[in-house]
């Protein structure tokens, strides 16, 4: 809501129907504009170093921008809509600040949007999964098969091996045949045998 609150560029397009700009979403826009310029520095190191690197520097513009929000938010009517962008924000505030505790976490869900682009264009075959048990079963093993991809493994040939294996497989060590668990049938059938 802050960009879009702040967007030059469209105001002009629509001219005088446009709505004015907030100065503080602009000012919200600057201060995440500075955490994002930190992710682009940090993007490519080990999730050590990006957490690392994030304590010690987006720590503290997180810390400002929050301080800054909460004390202009205290001065503004609750139906104005920077008040109600400010308000999504902080009421998701944790959610937002994960990323400077865990290394592995993105600042934003650009991966998962990419990654679930193929589930968004296939949507209307979804409908007709046959039964509320049916579309729960298809839910479970897209969201395995999507998780096979980020774990640089190829979702059909796990799912063959997986398919392949399981019925000889002890439900103590289903866990093995997950994506981010899993090895190639001949390494690991010797575990399942042993």
């Amino acid at each position: 809501k802050f960009f879009e609150l702040a967007d030059i560029a469209r105001s002009a397009r629509r001219g005088k129907t446009a709505a004015p700009i907030s100065p503080l979403a602009l000012e919200a826009v600057k201060r995440i504009d500075v955490l994002f310029d930190i992710e682009r520095e940090v993007n490519g190191y080990s999730a050590e170093e990006r957490l690392a690197l994030r304590q010690e520097r987006s720590i503290p513009v997180l810390a400002d921008l929050e301080n800054w929000m909460r004390t202009e938010r205290a001065r503004l009517s609750r139906h104005a809509p920077v008040a109600k962008a400010m308000d999504y924000m902080l009421t998701r505030w944790e959610g937002f600040a994960r990323f400077t505790a865990d290394g592995r976490i993105c600042l934003t869900n650009n991966a998962a949007e990419r990654a679930i682009r193929g589930l968004a264009l296939g949507r209307k075959s979804w409908l007709f999964a046959g039964s509320d048990r049916g579309a729960d079963r298809c839910a479970f093993m897209l969201t395995l098969i999507a998780t096979a991809r980020p774990n640089d493994i190829e979702p059909q040939a796990w799912l063959a091996d997986v398919l392949d294996r399981i019925a000889d497989t002890p439900q103590s060590r289903l866990g093995e045949l997950l994506p981010w668990n899993w090895a190639t049938g001949d390494a690991s059938d010797e575990r399942v045998a042993a």
